[in-house]
């Protein structure tokens, strides 16, 4: 995909000076770029690369001498982490795809697709399926009944979309992900131990067997636009409502989102991101990876978790936490510092203890 730096600078809404002309295929950090590859040289640091590698071109941080870094043509950009994703779209050609639907897909005749989409081999649609326009599905997916995807829609290998499942414009679904599999809901005759103790935090009075019965999961999931899954993420139907997902958040690999949980727009859920059932997350929401957030709580918007991170109540919204359980950032920082100090302090209590006994025994011979 050869791009030229005039291009690029377009794509990037940035500056450019030298010859606009030259030509790339790819991009490379500085040390290694080849003639045909943009360095990306964003800061200060990398200069000393691009002297060492052999790049025409470069993204430059603002205010550098491309001439003196021996440079035929640069982009300047003022912000790196925003400027390589316009870059990497640009570069990224995505998966291929033959066009049309490929002969070993079994595909329901009451099922709709969409005007240009690519089914990939081994792809099974269900009944009263609709699939929209640009779709592309990459291979052994499958898709049951009465789901609805959006346009644009990009599907890896290995995807499972479960029925009654809609889904927005735009959804990037990566390998393994399940969308619509059942909650994890169950229910015994009596209160049992985990109700109990739920309700008086202590031990519990008597211990009686029992057996766990299914609450069916009759809700499904409903996913806005621009979402993207991520490879073995798992989003459990509800069990009436839907589990929701808004438009423009962005889910991990591994991440879990039980039933019934309603997840705002353009949240970050980052690896291995646990969320219990019918929990409520708000806005622009990011929880680092491996936090672990209880049923049935809110987290509000604009909320940020540290990694590692577990919430077991009701978060304001705008705050930043840390620490299990989750507490101000601040607040966990200085637990941090004392529990970092707790040998020394440890110490001192041992050096204090043994002179008061020195001082007694000494008192009691006078």
């Amino acid at each position: 995909m050869s791009q030229t730096i005039e291009h690029i600078a377009q794509a990037l809404n940035a500056r450019a000076e030298g010859d606009l002309s030259i030509e790339v295929t790819g991009a490379s950090e500085p040390a290694t770029a080849e003639p045909d590859q943009i360095a990306l040289a964003m800061s200060e640091k990398y200069a000393e690369g691009l002297r060492e590698g052999k790049a025409r071109a470069a993204l430059l941080w603002e205010g550098a001498d491309w001439r003196a870094l021996g440079l035929e043509a640069a982009v300047f950009v003022t912000r790196p982490r925003l400027a390589m994703a316009g870059l990497s779209k640009a570069f990224d050609p995505g998966p291929n795809v033959e066009p049309g639907i490929h002969p070993t897909c079994v595909i329901d005749p009451t099922a709709i697709i969409g005007k240009d989409a690519a089914i990939g081999p081994f792809t099974v649609i269900g009944k009263e399926v609709k699939i929209g326009p640009n779709a592309r599905i990459v291979g052994q997916v499958t898709i049951a009944e009465g789901a609805q995807i959006g346009s644009d829609a990009l599907i890896y290998p290995g995807a499972r979309i479960g029925a009654r499942v809609l889904i927005g414009d735009r959804l990037v679904c990566q390998p393994g992900a399940v969308i619509g599999s059942d909650g994890f809901s169950f229910v015994t005759p009596d209160p049992s131990g985990v109700e109990e103790i739920r309700h008086t935090l202590e031990q519990r009075e008597e211990i009686t067997e029992q057996k766990w019965s299914r609450i069916h999961s009759l809700g499904t999931v409903e996913i806005g636009d621009d979402v993207e899954i991520g490879a073995n993420a798992c989003i459990d139907r509800g069990t009436v409502r839907a589990t929701a997902i808004g438009s423009g958040s962005k889910l991990d690999n591994m991440v879990h989102i039980g039933h019934n949980v309603q997840v705002g727009e353009d949240c970050l859920l980052c690896g291995q991101v646990g969320i219990a059932g019918s929990t409520r997350i708000g806005h622009r929401v990011v929880l680092a990876g491996q936090c672990g957030v209880s049923d049935n709580i809110t987290v509000g918007d604009d909320v940020i978790a540290a990694g590692g991170t577990n919430i077991y109540t009701n978060v304001p919204k705008g705050r930043t936490i840390w620490g299990s359980p989750a507490v101000k950032m601040e607040t966990q920082l200085e637990i941090n510092k004392s529990v970092r100090r707790l040998p020394r302090l440890f110490a001192q209590i041992a050096e204090l203890r043994e002179t008061v006994t020195k001082l007694t025994q000494k008192g009691g011979t006078e």
